[in-house]
């Protein structure tokens, strides 16, 4: 259980660092640098109020303050609710209740967050939020390709700091 949300909440973060990509320095060519953190292994921490598991229907639910940890991400959220190919491998996860994640300075907010893991899609919509230092980004909804690293964003408006002297 620890493990799907950790995955749930990387995948977040991830995703808020991607679609915040115009607000940092300038980087070379590539998958950024948090997806390479999303695929390496390790351990997601997890923490929630609590759980309810349906073994039969492989799903699982994290209730309450749920906090999800890997590598640099930490996601938050009231919600979590998992879907699994067969335990312990996770294949769906849905965020719900008001997601915020924090990945690398990058701080991003929506109301919810779908990853399938099977398409390697991370979606977030109902009106996202993207900031680091002063720059921001809003967006009605974003997808992510994690395996590209290919940010897809609709109507979009934001705020872009220019260094000073240019």
């Amino acid at each position: 259980m620890a493990r799907q949300k950790k995955a749930w909440r990387l995948a977040l973060a991830l995703a808020a660092g991607l679609l915040a990509a115009p607000l940092a320095a300038p980087r070379e060519a590539g998958a950024d640098p948090a997806l390479q953190g999303f695929a390496a292994g390790g351990d997601v921490r997890v923490e929630a109020e609590n759980l309810e598991v349906d073994v039969g229907a492989q799903t699982a639910t994290l209730l309450g303050n749920v906090t999800l940890a890997k590598g640099d991400l930490t996601v938050k959220c009231p919600r979590i609710d998992l879907k699994f190919d067969h335990a312990p491998h996770l294949s769906w996860a849905k965020g719900s209740g008001g997601v915020s994640a924090d990945v690398r300075g990058v701080h991003a907010e929506a109301p919810e967050v779908e990853l399938d893991l099977r398409k390697q899609l991370l979606e977030l919509r109902g009106g996202v939020k993207l900031s680091r230092g002063q720059g921001f980004l809003q967006a009605e909804s974003a997808t992510i390709h994690i395996a590209t690293g290919k940010v897809t964003a609709h109507q979009v408006k934001g705020q872009i700091p220019v260094p000073k002297g240019n």
